[in-house]
């Protein structure tokens, strides 16, 4: 499990700027809008945003499964934690490479 959810998000953004060349990673401000998840990741035509968190049992905040159930409705959203992380950025490289 990472220490800290913010060094795990930071790791995944370098990751994803990596994998995905080009892409936009924006983080999302927590006061503007409670629940809507903390990075939206622009690559090409696509979209995708994230809820990070520290590991797979971290509590939910409100709203946040409500905003990640609409957003992957719209395009994909999810839950990304170090367990999952692979799953999640396979589903990544289906949607940016479709």
């Amino acid at each position: 499990m990472a220490r800290k959810e913010s060094d795990f998000q930071s790791s995944l953004i370098k990751e994803l700027k990596k994998r995905y060349d080009g892409c936009m990673v924006l983080k999302n401000d927590p006061n503007y809008k409670q629940g809507i998840p903390d990075l939206t990741v622009l690559y090409r035509d696509r979209w995708a945003a994230l809820e990070c968190k520290r590991g797979e049992n971290e509590k939910h905040q409100p709203n946040q499964d409500y905003y990640v159930e609409k957003m992957n409705g719209m395009s994909y959203s999810a839950f990304i934690f170090p367990e999952n992380k692979e799953s999640v950025l396979h589903d990544l490289d289906a949607l940016f490479n479709s």
